[in-house]
């Protein structure tokens, strides 16, 4: 049973950037909470965090980590998470169940573009913000750069609560506002310091900064803001007691400079969280539907007492346990042994084994409160995005704003035989993990998976291998082209067959013109009298479709085309259904080729944001894909280029565009709209479609 009461728990994702220190961030809180004796480093592989072995061989954070600690006679749940694009999925389930979010900035190389994507998760989330600046004891660290940056990006609420006083290498003092004290640390990592009151310039520029503090806090509350008016000030108590106020209506964003490596500034970081920080019980009440059906929003108490519903957050296979689902209690308490509804799937499951994790330790619970995060073994109906509630009162919680996909591929067994159980692995991470989805394409004939970026797709397929068993290969997708025509084209076509008993007879007149772009394919008959019976119609319909299908040029979907059958012959006892498919088939096809046919592509349209140094790099590579910018627009030191790009030429578009810009560009893409293809690139694509069906053919 937890010793902590929904108002001691405070659940908050760490989230940045790549590279900022996120996970070393948390390692430093593990080890001044007492969870942790030292703490462990990126290089050396043996953070609580990262524990996968993906993780350390790559030296990156990839899956989201629950953390906890005691702080102050609070409970910290910590979620640190992935920074890299790739893997932003896991940031979002974290944000989805986390009350605020510290979002961690690079002291030397500021806001990314990452930052920016991390903060405008957590707004819509509608999170609190606060603001670490991290890596204060590197060289060229700038933290007033930082400050100045995001309060032209973020708003005039971002407010250092401290400040460093010597940055860069040797930095181990801050200048608390708060406190309005210099604060010490012992450089060996421990997290030790001593406490002494400002002076000189510092305690002038500590108290106008104090001031300043005292006016945003005044201006979050009504009551405040009067007696500021009054008095012209504040108390310190009034001050102490409005903070926590303002850090939930988001009327002050703290800034706190820290050196997570050397573990300076975060102890001061924590106690500012426990005292002031949102917590569980400040969340009154969790918003729902009763049904996945139904539309009218329903709420229940946020309490203990309250019937209990939680949501899973996260899904993960761990070796010699199973699959753990990471939930989140919302109200009332989830037992041991309890039977609830998955409300998203209506299935019943019974509570098994439920943990509190620490990365991969865990110790077992007898219970988990309203307000705490937990795990539970080898629930048989639930995956992630999933309510659990109580069957008198059921509830379905809102789900995870989840990232559109940004790379394809197609995969290929190595081995024959295979098929069931890559179908079957696939479909379990998928339910891991709803931003790596997969299909089969029947226009393609090929199994089509998708995810964030190539190293996304390459940590499933070895997820695959390992878990499962099979191995496959990655390769590019197929584009699927259109087949259309530029120009009237005309056919009459004899089918005459004969095999001894009844034959085959059917001849169709049919002419084809071109429809305008997106009109998909029209069929008509205009035959008069009894040239063709009335019976054989649809039979040339459907041959002739069948043939759009197959396509005629080089075997892809014909569109935006009408076909017409206006005369034809049939004979009494050979003409039938099989004939007049035929006829209709083949006729298509000559009429197709009569009628200046070409190929189309489908267009991208890709919206890329990028550091403007990369700007020249970004823009040159467009040109070389057959790209046309459609237009530019500045977002602070970043610029959005919107694009329109062949889908023949993204293959690999992400990885490009990483390499580019040292990882700090982003894309996202979705198609736009089909048109005509070069044609040089037309005979490429011909002639590759005409090699292939060859090599087919024996």
């Amino acid at each position: 049973m937890s010793q902590y009461k929904t108002e001691d728990i405070l659940n908050f994702a760490v989230v940045g950037h790549g590279s900022a220190g996120k996970t070393i961030l948390s390692e430093a809180m593990l080890f001044n909470g007492g969870v942790i004796t030292r703490m462990g480093s990126i290089e050396a592989g043996n953070t609580t965090s990262d524990y996968h072995e993906d993780e350390i061989e790559r030296q990156i954070s990839i899956n989201a980590s629950v953390l906890g600690l005691p702080w102050g006679g609070k409970k910290f749940n910590i979620i640190d998470t992935p920074g890299y694009t790739d893997f932003y999925g896991e940031m979002q389930g974290a944000l989805r169940v986390a009350d605020f979010a510290v979002v961690v900035i690079h002291g030397v190389s500021g806001i990314e573009v990452g930052t920016e994507q991390v903060w405008n998760s957590a707004t819509n989330y509608g999170l609190p913000h606060l603001i670490a600046v991290n890596m204060l004891d590197k060289e060229h660290a700038d933290f007033d750069a930082v400050i100045s940056l995001a309060r032209e990006r973020f708003g005039s609420k971002v407010f250092p609560v401290n400040v460093p006083v010597n940055q860069g290498p040797g930095f181990n003092q801050v200048a608390d506002v708060l406190r309005k004290e210099f604060f010490t640390y012992k450089t060996n990592g421990s997290g030790q310091y001593t406490q002494e009151p400002l002076s000189g310039e510092w305690a002038k520029r500590i108290d106008t900064l104090h001031e300043e503090l005292i006016e945003l806090v005044a201006e979050s509350d009504d009551t405040l803001l009067e007696k500021f008016f009054e008095q012209d000030r504040l108390t310190e108590e009034e001050l102490r007691s409005g903070l926590h106020g303002a850090l939930m209506n988001g009327s002050l964003i703290p800034v706190f400079a820290v050196s997570a490596l050397t573990n300076i500034g975060v102890h001061r970081m924590m106690d500012v969280l426990a005292k002031y920080g949102p917590c569980a019980a400040d969340f009154k009440e969790v918003k729902g539907k009763a049904s996945v059906d139904h539309e009218d929003e329903i709420t229940l108490p946020a309490t203990e007492q309250s019937p209990s519903s939680a949501f899973v957050f996260k899904t993960v296979s761990e070796p010699h346990l199973g699959e753990l689902s990471f939930f989140r209690v919302y109200s009332g308490k989830v037992k041991v042994g309890a039977d609830l509804t998955n409300t998203s799937r209506s299935r019943q499951e019974r509570i098994g084994t439920v943990y509190s994790m620490n990365g991969k330790d865990r110790k077992d619970l007898g219970e988990v409160v309203a307000g705490d995060v937990a795990a539970v073994v080898k629930l048989k109906h639930t995956h992630t995005g999933d309510t659990l509630s109580n069957g008198a009162n059921p509830i379905v919680l809102p789900g995870i704003h989840l990232p559109e996909q940004k790379i394809r591929s197609a995969i290929v067994p190595r081995a024959r035989g295979d098929e069931d159980k890559i179908s079957n692995g696939l479909s379990t991470l998928h339910e891991e993990d709803p931003t790596f989805v997969f299909g089969y394409d029947p226009e393609l004939k090929q199994t089509i998976i998708s995810g964030q970026g190539e190293l996304h797709l390459e940590t499933v397929i070895r997820r695959l291998k390992q878990r499962f068993k099979v191995e496959v290969d990655l390769v590019p997708p197929k584009v699927p082209y259109r087949e259309t025509i530029s120009a009237r084209g005309e056919s009459k076509y004899r089918h005459k067959k004969q095999t001894g008993g009844a034959g085959q007879f059917a001849e169709v007149w049919m002419y084809i013109e071109p429809l305008p772009l997106g009109s998909g394919v029209e069929f008509e008959s205009k035959v008069v009298g009894m040239a063709i019976d009335r019976v054989f119609i649809p039979s040339i319909e459907k041959g002739m479709r069948a043939a759009t299908q197959e396509g005629v040029l080089a075997g892809y979907r014909c569109v935006d085309l009408k076909a017409v059958v206006y005369d034809g012959k049939q004979h009494p006892v050979d003409s039938k259904d099989i004939a007049f498919q035929i006829a209709g088939r083949e006729a298509f096809k000559e009429a197709f080729m009569d009628a200046r046919p070409r190929l189309l592509e489908p267009i991208y349209e890709v919206d890329v944001l990028v550091p403007e140094e990369f700007m020249g790099d970004v823009m040159g590579d467009i040109s070389s894909r057959r790209g046309k910018v459609l237009g530019m627009e500045t977002e602070g030191r970043h610029q959005r280029v919107k694009a329109q790009i062949p889908l023949a030429n993204l293959d690999q578009y992400a990885t490009a565009l990483r390499s580019m810009t040292g990882g700090r560009g982003v894309h996202s893409q979705r198609f736009d709209h089909y048109e005509n293809i070069p044609h040089d690139e037309e005979q490429r694509v011909i002639a590759a479609a005409k090699k292939e069906k060859e090599e087919a053919q024996g």
